[in-house]
């Protein structure tokens, strides 16, 4: 694969968005081999000019696959080697990729960086996910739907 594939955007508006929304992570530590990930809710108006309704942008909260990679357990093991045939499997998640889940295996949550936050809109719609649920990485989350 070639090293323009693997790299990522120099500046992305949707990711910055929801890493300033989400705040300070330090006080959150996640269990066993879980990684924490902001789902991506789609703009009302998609970039190719299709206004969405509002039932249709709320489903994203509940069957929302694309999501921000925010927190990462020390645990997390991406990428694994078999013992046996010492073929390498998964893929190399990093922190603040966007990756592809299947939402039905993950524990929906909303979250805020801020302790003191008391409103629905200060909070970002996430999910907890085990390291091996990860099936893709993309650099745009409007690739997905």
């Amino acid at each position: 694969m070639s090293a323009a594939l693997k790299q990522k955007p120099q500046f992305d508006p949707k990711r910055q968005a929801i890493i300033d929304k989400l705040g300070d992570l330090s006080h959150v530590r996640l269990a066993q081999n879980e990684f924490l990930m902001a789902i991506y809710i789609r703009e009302k108006k998609t970039p190719g000019g299709i206004v969405l309704t509002d039932k249709t942008v709320k489903e994203d909260v509940y069957q929302g696959k694309v999501g921000l990679v925010v927190k990462i357990s020390e645990h997390c093991r991406f990428e694994r080697q078999n013992p046996e045939t010492g073929a390498t499997f998964g893929i190399p998640v990093s922190l603040y990729d966007w990756v592809i889940v299947r939402p039905s295996t993950t524990w929906a949550l909303d979250l805020s960086g801020d302790p003191r936050a008391l409103h629905r809109e200060d909070f970002v719609t996430c999910r907890l996910a085990y390291d091996d649920e990860v099936r893709m990485i993309v650099d745009n989350p409007d690739v997905v739907w």
